[in-house]
Formats: structure tokens, C-alpha cells, sequence
């Protein structure tokens, strides 16, 4: 039986929009260097959108928020350092040589991903408390262990100084490699793997043992 209401107009969808990898790998750099910069709770869309030089509403297109954004760029540093420090570990090297090698990693994660890292140092603490972010927890307790072993299994082996302080040096090594975030700029006057050489060639002369 017909009816006398007009007929409601067909609410339009807004387009789905997909951004090229390489489009997306541009939005998240510029996120990561707002995020570090400003911080994540101080950090808007429309600051990211407008670093990127687009609208806050644009953005929203690629990512439905900030906790999106800030997830994938850590996540995406955290699985990558984990694939080289896992193919370092497997490597059956000494400790000593691991100990260079997973530093020399860590350079080079440093240059890929520098923002990365600044935003973990500062922000891990509070955003491992939620959830969404509890990898990061899960992340740290490895990184110690991993780091933590392999300075133990020196001792044992007298690669390192039998009165070595292992969870200080640790903590020493793992601070004084990550704060390099800090200055560090990729495509500057030396290159990752220079750094390690340089870092390591004044951490180890006072842990090895001397003849």
C-alpha cells in the first residue's frame, strides 16, 4: 500500500581511499618526527596533518587515529630490530663478538628508524600500561634477557672482567647505544657501522680481559 512519506535520500559513503606503500611510509615518517618532537600526548592529527601538508580530515583516510599511527611505527621498528637481533643470536658467535654485533645492529636501527627509537624511549614507560602497547613490555623483558645472557655467558667464558657488574653494564650499554637517537642524523659524516666500531672500540677495552 503506498505511502504519502517522501522518500529519504541514500546517505553517501565517503571513498575509500588506499595510499601507495611508499605514501604511507611518508605519512608515518612524518608522524614519527611530530611524535618525537612534540610528544605523543601533545601530538594532534591536524599537527601530523599539517606537517604533512594535507588536511586533519585527509588523514583520516589512511589511518582512523593517532594510536593507529604511533602503533604501526613502533611496531614496524620493534619487528625489525628483532629480525637482526635474532639472526644474531642464532649465529652461535662468542660473546664478545655477539656483543659487537647486536650494538652494530643497534646503530643501524638508530638510522633507519631515529624518530622510532626517540619515541620509545620517552613514551614506552606509560604506553606499555595499555593493551594495545603491551608488545612494548614484552619487547623489553627480551631485549634484557638477550642482553643480559650474552654478558653472563662472557664472564663465564673470562671474555669479561669476572667482577663485572652485569646488570649495570647492561644498563650502561643499553642507555649510552639508544641515547644516539638523540643527535644522530642518517647520512651524516659517519655511518652506522663507524659509530659501533668507534662506540665499541671504548666499551670493550674496559670489559674484555687484558693479557
Amino acid at each position: 500500500m503506498p505511502t504519502n512519506q517522501p522518500t529519504r535520500p541514500t546517505a553517501k559513503k565517503k571513498p575509500q581511499v588506499t595510499a601507495s606503500p611508499e605514501r604511507r611510509r611518508e605519512l608515518l615518517d612524518t608522524a614519527a618526527e611530530v611524535f618525537a618532537a612534540q610528544g605523543y600526548n601533545a601530538t594532534t592529527v591536524r599537527k601530523i596533518a599539517d606537517a604533512a601538508g594535507m588536511l586533519a580530515g585527509s588523514l583520516y583516510y589512511h589511518f582512523d587515529s593517532k594510536e593507529s599511527m604511533l602503533d604501526e611505527i613502533l611496531s614496524a621498528f620493534l619487528n625489525e630490530l628483532w629480525e637482526g637481533y635474532d639472526t644474531v643470536l642464532a649465529a652461535g658467535l662468542g660473546p664478545r663478538e655477539t656483543i659487537e654485533a647486536l650494538v652494530t645492529e643497534s646503530f643501524r636501527e638508530i638510522d633507519r628508524h631515529r624518530a622510532a627509537v626517540a619515541i620509545y624511549q620517552k613514551e614506552s614507560r606509560h604506553l606499555s600500561a595499555q593493551p594495545r602497547f603491551r608488545y612494548l613490555s614484552d619487547s623489553q623483558e627480551k631485549f634484557e634477557k638477550a642482553w643480559l645472557g650474552t654478558l653472563e655467558r662472557g664472564v663465564a667464558a673470562r671474555v669479561f672482567r669476572a667482577d663485572l657488574d652485569i646488570r649495570l653494564t647492561y644498563r650502561f650499554v643499553r642507555d649510552t647505544v639508544w641515547v644516539a637517537a638523540s643527535w644522530y642524523r642518517p647520512g651524516g659524516q659517519h655511518s652506522p657501522e663507524e659509530i659501533a666500531r668507534q662506540y665499541l672500540s671504548m666499551v670493550l677495552d674496559g670489559i674484555a680481559v687484558r693479557s
